[in-house]
């Protein structure tokens, strides 16, 4: 189980920093735990904030956007934020005192059965029992240029971000291309970024060998079938959360070295961001509850 960590006004701008500074050895900062207990925001207002900042309607997503469950508490001292929707994680926003979670991955997916199955019967009835508002928001995450997940991943392991539109889902390019600074990093230099990057976790190393790293493709979470895409654009690496089971030997076939790096780990970057952005706008308190995903 992984820790709830409460935030003050940390901007996306500060994660990185954090990150960055724990790539260079230096001690990993403590998380601010101060919350600001001030006149309590709306709901409503502070979802509309989320959708125009992420600009969320724009997307064709595989999931409802924005709202998912609406609380019985109109009012709003504290947000918490989550990659995934778990009893667990319900279970601990509720201890924290939120009003409203917002996640990555939502509880409900187009496709999905429209049965209230008991593991979902458990969940809503927690976020019931506790008043809680739930809101989830997948693609316009993944895609923004400053809070989300692909845009942050570039900027904590380093990268200068090219313009090059990437990894087109729900309509829009949701990816990132980066480049390494300098002459170029070798592979094992740059596979060891990247985990110092997720917090120790190792990637999965497939594909094509190379000595050094001059062009990433990055999109966070499944996105393993964009590896024709990346190479395609020159890259030498693909950095994304899980591989599938022709992952190794296409991208060997591609010349390209995939990087699996936890779909989990490397969505945890955005939410925690976007949470920490709208404490920051309407003065109240924010607490990032992670978990220990092996996936």
């Amino acid at each position: 189980m992984g820790n709830a960590c409460e935030e003050d006004v940390t901007t996306y701008a500060r994660i990185v920093t954090k990150a960055c500074q724990l790539l260079h050895g230096c001690p990993r900062p403590a998380w601010g735990t101060r919350s600001f207990m001030t006149t309590p925001a709306r709901v409503t207002d502070i979802l509309a904030a989320a959708e125009t900042l992420l600009d969320a309607h724009a997307f064709a997503d595989y999931c409802p956007i924005g709202l998912q469950v609406a609380g019985r508490r109109e009012h709003v001292t504290t947000i918490a934020t989550s990659v995934s929707c778990t009893l667990d994680v319900f279970e601990r926003a509720a201890e924290a005192g939120a009003e409203l979670v917002l996640t990555h991955h939502g509880m409900f997916w187009k496709g999905d059965s429209q049965v209230v199955d008991a593991v979902t019967r458990e969940r809503l009835a927690l976020l019931f029992d506790h008043g809680m508002t739930l809101a989830a928001y997948h693609l316009p995450l993944d895609a923004h240029p400053e809070i989300g997940n692909n845009a942050l991943l570039c900027d904590v392991l380093e990268l200068t971000r090219s313009a090059e539109p990437f990894a087109r889902h729900g309509g829009r390019a949701i990816g990132c291309i980066g480049v390494t600074r300098g002459e170029g990093l070798p592979l094992d230099a740059f596979v060891e970024r990247v985990r110092v990057a997720l917090d120790g976790r190792a990637p999965l190393v497939l594909g094509a060998p190379r000595d050094m790293v001059h062009r990433v493709a990055v999109c966070s979470g499944g996105s393993a079938r964009d590896v024709n895409e990346a190479a395609a654009l020159g890259c030498d690496v693909f950095i994304t959360g899980e591989p599938r089971e022709e992952t190794d030997a296409l991208a060997r076939e591609l010349d390209i070295t995939f990087l699996a790096a936890g779909h989990h780990a490397t969505e945890t970057f955005g939410i925690r961001a976007l949470g920490a952005t709208l404490a920051d706008r309407f003065g109240i308190g924010h607490v990032f509850v992670d978990s220990a995903n092996p996936v």
